[in-house]
C-alpha cells in the first residue's frame, strides 16, 4: 500500500478522508463554518485557538475530513459552545 504522504508533492498538505465528501461531513463542516462565522472569528483565528492546523480546519469546513471527538470538542470549545451546540448549529 503506497501513502500519498509519502509524496513530496503532498507534504504539509491534509490528504482527504476516503469519506471525504459524504453527507454528514459537509452538513458538519457548513455548521462549523456556521458558528465561526456567527462569532466573527476567522478560520485561522479558529484554527490557532483549536490547535489545528489552518488548512486542516478548511479541509473540515469542505467537509473532506472526518474529525475525531478531540477536534470536535476543542472546535466547540474555541467557539465557546458545547458540543452538542455546534451539532444542533449544524443541524446533526
Amino acid at each position: 500500500m503506497v501513502l500519498l504522504a509519502s509524496y513530496p508533492e503532498n507534504q504539509g498538505m491534509p490528504i482527504a478522508s476516503p469519506h471525504s465528501k459524504d453527507k454528514v461531513l459537509a452538513t458538519f463542516g457548513a455548521g462549523v463554518r456556521r458558528a465561526r462565522k456567527d462569532r466573527g472569528v476567522s478560520q485561522e483565528e479558529l484554527a490557532l485557538k483549536c490547535g489545528i492546523d489552518r488548512s486542516y480546519m478548511g479541509s473540515i469546513e469542505r467537509g473532506e475530513q472526518n474529525s475525531g471527538l478531540l477536534h470536535i470538542a476543542r472546535i466547540a470549545k474555541a467557539l465557546d459552545i458545547k458540543i452538542s451546540e455546534l451539532m444542533a448549529v449544524a443541524k446533526l
